[in-house]
């Protein structure tokens, strides 16, 4: 699965911040879903347009992001 398929970034929706398949639903708002432990059957239950695909994408999307962060190192 590639996310890039999944998650759409388009600068008049939700800010420009990163959507699922140009919907109004944003990755952080699935990421924080699944992070206050509410199951993926409780969150597909609450949004029907939301496939199981999707929250792998948002997960994979934020794993990408994280990898490509760059750190600089604090001064001591």
């Amino acid at each position: 699965m590639n996310y890039r398929d999944i998650i759409t970034i388009e600068p008049e929706k939700r800010g420009g911040k990163p959507c699922v398949r140009g919907l109004r639903i944003t990755v952080y708002e699935v990421l924080e879903y699944l992070a206050s432990e509410m199951t993926e059957a409780e969150i597909l239950a609450d949004f029907p347009d939301l496939t199981r695909e999707d929250l792998k994408a948002c997960i994979a999307y934020a794993a990408d992001r994280e990898r490509r962060f760059m750190t600089t190192p604090l001064s001591a």
